[in-house]
Formats: structure tokens, C-alpha cells, sequence
């Protein structure tokens, strides 16, 4: 369809059509933005990547200009629909000595779930508009989210680098939907909401927070339990804090997280039953037991061997500190 909608009026009903569609799906928060070069994000990214703070996750360098301009990963956008989803579910109740598991991947696949939800919306934007043409992005897309979401009206990026929201704090999950139509963009959220807290970085046990709005992911726990290979080098296995997948620390101290964070209202989240393991059920999982009880879940990304490694980490950290 391009740049051929018929004046202002359908644009504004096309965007009021998009944003009731987006809430009825079950999306919490949305806001719309023009495509465009990411500065300052753009120069951050560059700056991320030459100084290797990327660890091993070359994909990211590979894509380095599409994340910084949209229009390079797909020309044909005109609107970036920016889409927020609140996964917070609590910390469920573990028995002593448990290990710690990031509250994203408690229960379902977010990407399986958000991506679903997109076609959704994408569909019934289509139904109505047969030649608009649309992309759905989540986030294994070169797409920079936070600073979309950002410009989108969202919420801010915050000094341990999640994207913080007024009234769900960072427990979000972050998505787009471009279109090749232009739509009146919001306005950017450019207020600094942070103040002068610095709980997070104070919080961080292993200084991946080296200095606010910096992120070294060599350092920060989810990426040494998620994306790091082989085994971890001496004295790593006990700065994880017990944890065995992903890290919520920098999230949890958060005063925005404290005050506003909901409990999502999206079933697919709710924690699964290994939610309540003990460290003993975590050390005895069989490969088979773990394909059965992991198959649909985000958590699959470091493989069983991984995980395992994670597990026998936790073990040293729980026996060091007397914890089992």
C-alpha cells in the first residue's frame, strides 16, 4: 500500500484500530514512532561492540547497521508500532537452598507467545486493509527495542539498560510491528526517571553495571548461564549467586519495580512445575527429563549440558555459603 492512505482521518482511525486491536490481544502498552537512524543508540552500539562487551553473541555484530537503521532491515516501513507485555509473575515459593531462575522463563516460550499475538494483529490490520504490508519483529530480530520502544513513548532505559515503564516498571517484554504506512508518531519519552539511584549498579555481584546506562555482558550473569559456552573459568561459578538461568538482581532492587510491578495477567507465563524444585530434583534432571519438562519454554537456549553446568555451579556456591 505504501504512502497511499486517504488522508488524515482513516491514518488517525488506523492508528486507533491498531492500538484497540494490539490491548484486546493482550499487549499492555504501545505507542507508535517514525523509522529513522538511532542516534545516540546507534553510536552506543557501536561503541558496545568495539570495546567486546558483546562477549561470543557475534550475531550482534553481524547486523550492526540494521539495528542501527530500521529502514536497512526492512525498507519498506513507514511507522515502527512499538508493543509492550507485562510477564511479571512473582518469585514462586522455592524450598530452601533452591536454586535462583529468571522470572521471564518460568513458564512458556515468550517468543512463540508474542509472535502469535503479532500475526494477530497484524491480520486483523489487513482485514481491513488488504494491501497494507506488515513485518512482525520480537526479539531475534536486529531491531533495537529498547531504544524504539523508547521513542515510542514507552518508558526510559534505565541505568542497568531495561527499558523502565511508569506503570509496569521493567518487566517487559518488548515487540514490533512495522508497517508501510506513515502514522502520526508519539511523542519520545525523554525523561530520566532514574534519578540519582544507583541500586542496581550497587546491587550487581558481579559489576557487569560498571558505570550507569553500561552493560558488560562477559560479566553479567545471564549471559555466563544463557549464552556463554563450555565451562566457566575459576571463580566464575561463584559470583552466579546460585543462579542457574538469567539473573533478575539489577530488576529486583529497582524502587519503579518495587512500586508498580503488576502480576501479568497472561497464562502462559505462570510458572511451570519445576518452579518448585529443590537443588537435589535440579541435580538429578535426566536429558529426557529435561526435553519433556523444558520443551516450549525459552529455557532450552543453553542446551541440557549447559544447564547441568549451571547447576553443578550452584551446588558449589549453596555448599560454600552453607546454604544446603
Amino acid at each position: 500500500m505504501s504512502e497511499a492512505v486517504a488522508g488524515h482521518a482513516e491514518v488517525a482511525s488506523l492508528k486507533g484500530q491498531i492500538t484497540q486491536s494490539a490491548l484486546s490481544l493482550g499487549f499492555d502498552k504501545i505507542g507508535f514512532a517514525a523509522p529513522g537512524h538511532l542516534d545516540p543508540a546507534g553510536a552506543h552500539l557501536r561503541e558496545f561492540l568495539e570495546e567486546g562487551r558483546h562477549g561470543s553473541m557475534e550475531w550482534m555484530r553481524h547486523r550492526e547497521a540494521e539495528r542501527a537503521d530500521i529502514r536497512v532491515y526492512w525498507p519498506p516501513v513507514r511507522t515502527v508500532v512499538v508493543l509492550a507485555m507485562n510477564y511479571y509473575t512473582k518469585t514462586p515459593p522455592r524450598p530452601t537452598g533452591a536454586p535462583h531462575w529468571s522470572n521471564y522463563a518460568w513458564g512458556d516460550d515468550y517468543h512463540k507467545i508474542i509472535k502469535q499475538r503479532l500475526k494477530q494483529l497484524a491480520e486483523s490490520l489487513r482485514q481491513s486493509h488488504p494491501h497494507i504490508q506488515t513485518r512482525v519483529c520480537v526479539d531475534t530480530s536486529p531491531v533495537m527495542e529498547k531504544a524504539w520502544a523508547q521513542r515510542g513513548g514507552l518508558g526510559w532505559q534505565g541505568k542497568h539498560t531495561n527499558l523502565i515503564s511508569r506503570d509496569f516498571g521493567s518487566w517487559l517484554f518488548l515487540a514490533e510491528l512495522l508497517i508501510d504506512v506513515p502514522i502520526e508518531p508519539d511523542a519520545p519519552f525523554e525523561e530520566d526517571l532514574c534519578g540519582s539511584c544507583t541500586a542496581c549498579i550497587t546491587a550487581c555481584p558481579t559489576g557487569a553495571l560498571d558505570s550507569p546506562y553500561q552493560l558488560d555482558s562477559r560479566k553479567c550473569i545471564s549471559y555466563l548461564t544463557i549464552e556463554h559456552k563450555g565451562p566457566f573459568s575459576e571463580g566464575k561459578d561463584e559470583q552466579l549467586q546460585g543462579w542457574i538461568y538469567g539473573c533478575d538482581i539489577c530488576q529486583e532492587v529497582c524502587p519503579w519495580n518495587e512500586k508498580f510491578a503488576r502480576v501479568s495477567s497472561e497464562a502462559g507465563y505462570r510458572p511451570r512445575p519445576f518452579a518448585g524444585w529443590n537443588l537435589q530434583q535440579w541435580k538429578e534432571l535426566t536429558e529426557e527429563q529435561w526435553d519433556l519438562q523444558f520443551r516450549g519454554s525459552a529455557a532450552r537456549r543453553p542446551g541440557y549440558n549447559g544447564l547441568m553446568r549451571n547447576i553443578a555451579a550452584a551446588k558449589q556456591v549453596d555448599s560454600n555459603q552453607g546454604a544446603v
